[in-house]
């Protein structure tokens, strides 16, 4: 299986101490991964284009540069990284794609971030 080979720098286990009764695995793929979701909702435009589509439901690309008055081409990538951090989903009808809130995806990861932040 490609992707499942761990190299050994990938992975840290962090010994057992009084507060924690189990070798904790620290997997820096995942870490890495989790990062670049987390990044992907910190920038001012993203979470603008997050609030049109709560707002609006669905949108194509052409009616999200318009309404937030951008240039095609820079509301293509944003949108690529909400997609690809499972933010956004699309749905293609004919020639259209339409792009809509993932809100399952948006649960877990407003979850995770509940759990760090309250330790």
């Amino acid at each position: 299986m490609k992707g499942n080979n761990k190299n050994v720098s990938d992975v840290l286990i962090l010994s057992k101490n009084d507060a924690v009764n189990e070798d904790i695995k620290l997997d820096f793929t995942v870490m890495k991964k989790a990062a670049l979701i987390l990044r992907a909702v910190n920038h001012k435009l993203r979470q603008s284009i997050i609030k049109l589509l709560e707002d609006n439901g669905q949108l194509t690309v052409t009616e999200i540069y318009v309404k937030l008055r951008l240039e095609q081409s820079v509301a293509s990538q944003h949108l690529a990284i909400l997609r690809r951090a499972g933010i956004v989903k699309t749905n293609r009808e004919g020639k259209y794609i339409y792009y809509s809130l993932n809100k399952p995806r948006i649960s877990e990861i407003t979850h995770l971030v509940g759990d760090l932040t309250a330790a």
